[in-house]
């Protein structure tokens, strides 16, 4: 197998803005500068001309850059925002219905140099960085070779009220992947790679995760929260050995079962040890980028709402008026405590919602860190409705596999990233793929 170029969708709009650093060629003629393309009668209008679809190639691909203007980062989460971001490789710009979608198409070595450095400090130890390469690596190409093209996942019973739905990569039918946490944070040459990550690159070039012949699903969290959660309980119903309930932590191995109401509670209100329970400013510093940093409590954390606030809030997000909320009811938690079934109890109609992400999106104004939480209601009303919620909770993200805090904190204590690969993909093989 030969390096592939992988397809990035990078900004969708209907006017995109952006420069060209170097010349680049369209249709052989040597174009730079500042550009602009908008979508006209269904095409891409681009000085004068309409296209079906618009490529700029760079003359030479490992220097040419270009860069776009207002790029949206952070889609949903509390640190959204727009940035400028510079690229290399070549530009594709295709219509998406009302919009257009502008395209990186890169080698995949160049892809993951930057997933490196957008998903965590260039300054992380080289063993960590190494890790990282890894599983980025094998989770885009597994995603590449799953054959599923569904948006999203639902299943709606309407004898039991319940309403499950999951999100994954397989909604992108015009690229391979986005560049924002929907994916894999890619910001191109944007931020400054260092030598390190280079290095963690070429050190485990064509390396990916294997499991029977298979390249492995690789997942990963920024935060566990101190135990590993499975796959089914967040995607679709199919078990992968290696993406195994564990324990984060190599002293620590009994994991109470999780699934179990009363010992999900204790596992959350309480602060056991774990790799990924640290306040190591160095440590987070290698994980977390300055808008991630923006975020203080993660390992537990706690969210509190009035009546009014998360009634509106449930109303909003979901776009079902459940009236006042009398009751937030646990129905079935994954291996790390993570909710997968949560049953909201309104005055106006009961519904039982899933999975980890639709509950996190539900619940909050862009994601909750987590689904591990457990609820605690007050002040009560003399009709017997609670006029206050308050959501304590466990980790940052879906906790399946790879945990990046955790991650760290095994790098900073020696492991290599082998060791670490095994830590949290069981039963899988480390494998050149290509040269």
């Amino acid at each position: 197998m030969k390096e592939p170029y992988i397809q990035v969708g990078i900004i969708t709009e209907p006017s995109i803005r952006f420069t060209l650093l170097n010349p680049y060629l369209v249709d052989g003629v040597e174009v730079s500068g500042t550009q602009q393309v908008e979508l006209r009668d269904g095409e891409v209008y681009w000085q004068g001309k309409c296209y079906k679809e618009l490529t700029f190639e760079p003359i030479h691909e490992a220097s040419d850059a270009f860069e776009l203007n207002d790029v949206t980062i952070g889609i949903n989460f509390h640190w959204e925002r727009k940035e400028d971001q510079r690229f290399l490789g070549k530009l594709k710009v295709v219509v998406d219905g009302d919009n257009l979608v502008g395209i990186n198409v890169i080698r995949l070595e160049n892809y993951l140099t930057s997933v490196i450095s957008s998903e965590m400090s260039a300054t992380a130890s080289l063993e960590l960085l190494k890790a990282h390469a890894v599983i980025s690596r094998s989770w885009l190409l597994a995603q590449i070779n799953k054959s599923k093209v569904d948006t999203d996942y639902t299943s709606y019973n309407a004898s039991s009220d319940e309403l499950i739905k999951w999100y994954d990569r397989e909604d992108h039918t015009l690229f391979d992947v986005c560049a924002d946490d929907h994916c894999q944070r890619y910001q191109g040459i944007t931020k400054a790679s260092t030598e390190i990550v280079k290095q963690a690159i070429a050190a485990t070039r064509g390396e990916v995760l294997m499991y029977e012949d298979t390249i492995c699903d690789a997942r990963y969290s920024k935060c566990c929260g101190g135990a590993l959660e499975e796959f089914e309980y967040c995607w679709e119903d199919t078990h992968y050995p290696y993406l195994a309930k564990r324990r984060d932590s190599e002293t620590e191995l009994t994991l109470p079962n999780l699934q179990l109401e009363q010992e999900a509670d204790k596992w959350i209100l309480s602060k056991p040890d774990a790799f990924c329970h640290t306040a190591d400013k160095e440590i987070l510093g290698q994980v977390l980028n300055n808008y991630d940093q923006e975020t203080t409590q993660f390992y537990r954390w706690k969210v509190t709402y009035s009546q009014a606030e998360l009634s509106k809030l449930i109303h909003q997000r979901s776009g079902i008026d459940f009236g006042q909320i009398i009751d937030l009811v646990p129905i079935a938690r994954g291996t790390s405590g993570r909710l997968w079934k949560l049953m909201i109890v309104g005055t106006n109609l009961t519904l039982t919602i899933g999975k980890e992400l639709e509950i996190r999106r539900t619940l909050s104004p862009s994601h909750l860190y987590s689904s591990a939480f457990v609820v605690d209601k007050g002040d009560m009303s003399k009709q017997g409705i609670p006029q206050r919620f308050t959501l304590t909770g466990a980790g940052w993200g879906h906790g399946v596999g790879l945990c990046q805090i955790g991650a760290a904190v095994m790098g900073g204590q020696g492991y290599d990233y082998r060791q670490i690969l095994l830590h949290y993909y069981t039963q899988a093989a480390i494998t050149p793929l290509y040269q």
